[in-house]
């Protein structure tokens, strides 16, 4: 199984992609730590964290879970994230420059777009990100579906645990989620218990 299918298989299990952006960056990784305690398979860590490749260094030598990098939007930030060990890289919008460095390196890009045309195009190479997915909701995500039948989409921003559901319906993989997800441990497992 390759690195995308793997990251693809553990996103359909689970539905959501918990995105985490702390101002501390040990936060993040205690955070990411309780989420796969309690069964996720895939965070994304984002580049507003900082500190965030020290951390995600971190995590990563602890040999847990497909660990990512969001709001990546340089080169830069990709070859960092790679020298970390991220499994997969988002970005919120077409990001051209990235797209060399997740190649050579053999690393999973989920490409953002918001518009039928980015989407499409990001949908192309591989998973595609909607963002921000709250302005048009479910029912953007439905009319892309019927123009994009193939296409894995992953719906982010403003979305709330509670309308994830709605977005899963309308053709989702999976719905990343910044906000709302629940502290305690059993109500947090029971989130992320493969369905």
């Amino acid at each position: 199984m390759d690195a995308t299918d793997r990251l693809l298989n553990a996103l359909a299990a689970q539905r959501l992609l918990p995105v985490l952006r702390s101002a501390d960056p040990a936060a993040a990784a205690d955070r990411t730590r309780r989420l796969l305690d309690a069964g996720c398979r895939a965070v994304e860590l984002t580049t507003s964290t900082p500190d965030w490749a020290e951390a995600l260094a971190a995590l990563k030598a602890e040999g847990r879970g497909l660990l990512g990098v969001g709001t990546i939007s340089t080169a830069e930030q990709a070859e960092s994230a790679v020298r970390a060990g991220a499994d997969f890289l988002v970005t919120p919008f077409p990001a051209p420059a990235v797209r060399p460095v997740a190649a050579e390196a053999g690393v999973v890009l989920i490409e953002g777009g918001f518009t039928p045309g980015e989407i499409a195009d990001a949908a192309g190479r591989g998973p595609a990100k909607v963002f921000p997915a709250h302005v048009g909701g479910p029912r953007f995500l439905s009319s892309l579906r019927a123009v994009l039948p193939d296409a894995v989409l992953i719906p982010t921003g403003g979305i709330s645990l509670a309308e994830a559901p709605s977005y899963l319906k309308a053709g989702a993989l999976a719905v990343g989620i910044g906000s709302g997800l629940p502290e305690d441990p059993d109500e947090l497992a029971d989130v992320f218990r493969a369905g």
